[in-house]
This record gives C-alpha cells, structure tokens and sequence, in this order.
C-alpha cells in the first residue's frame, strides 16, 4: 500500500513509519526540512521523503497513487497566538493537496474532545476534524491521549486501523 505520513519527525510517526516499513509499505514522508529527516530512515529504499511545508503549498502537488494519509500534523507550540489558525491552514491545504490524489482513507490523531468547554487546544483539533471530512476519502479519528500508549502502543492502534483499511 502507498501511505502517506505527515509530521514525519514527530513523536507519532517516529513510532509508526518502522511498522509500516516492516509490513513492506511504500511511504510518502513529508517534511519541511529535509535536514531533518531521523537518520534511521534516510537510506530506505520504500520512502520517498516530500518537502512540504502545508502553510505554504504553492505549485506542490502530492502523489496521485497514495491509498491512505496519515494527518499527524499539531502545532506544539501554544506560545504562537494564531496557533488556532494555522491549523486550519494547514488542515485546508492538506485536504485540498489530497483530495486529487487516489487515497480513500485519512486518519487523523485527535485529542479526547467530549466536553461543552474545551480548551483552545481541543477546540483546534476538534476544528481540523471538520476540515479534513471529506466526500472524496473516508476519515478516521481517533480521539485518545497519549497516556493510552501504557495499555496499547499508539503505534499499534494506528497499524490496526490500516489494516481495516484494506
């Protein structure tokens, strides 16, 4: 399968991209920084590494035969006052790059968002769920905390979710 990670160098995807690689799936990385790239992954033959900075997609278009999305872009940073709208930015530009492309399923990592009175934080990533809808791919959600990572390895619930993909 052809999958496509977002936030390559973050927490998630450092854990995910080496079960994905072990199951023989050819990986789109995208990175804004190709400096960046985790060491452990430069030379593999399955990546194909994308520069891509998703606040600023001009005259950059995605792989036509990518089959899933992983959307594992968050901004940490809460220190930025427009945090709220760069995410949605980046979730407008992310589905607009996508939308053309062949995938039928995106996944998204969200936060735990069941109360009335969310934090700007939750009420982002609740927003970027409604962004990345769509009529052209299905989406999955999953709604956890990473303190979930004791019982069941993230890694493992998103490996699971692929294969139901199938």
């Amino acid at each position: 399968m052809n999958i496509l990670i977002t936030g390559t160098t973050g927490y998630i995807a450092k854990r995910l991209i080496p079960k994905l690689l072990e199951d023989n799936h050819t990986l789109f990385c995208c990175v804004r920084d190709l400096s960046r790239i985790p060491e452990n992954l430069k030379d593999k033959k399955q990546i194909t590494f994308l520069k891509v900075d998703f606040l600023e997609i001009e005259n950059f278009k995605l792989p036509k035969n990518i089959d899933v999305a992983y959307y594992l872009i968050h901004s940490m940073s809460s220190s930025s006052k427009h945090f709220v709208e760069l995410e949605k930015s980046c979730a407008l530009n992310f589905k607009s790059l996508l939308e053309p492309t062949d995938c039928k399923q995106v996944i998204y990592l969200s936060g735990i968002v069941n109360d009335n009175s969310l934090s700007k934080h939750l009420q982002s990533r609740l927003q970027v769920e409604h962004i990345l809808q769509s009529d052209v791919y299905a989406l999955t959600t999953f709604r956890l905390v990473l303190l979930l990572e004791v019982e069941v390895p993230l890694s493992k619930l998103l490996e699971i979710s692929l294969k139901n993909c199938r």
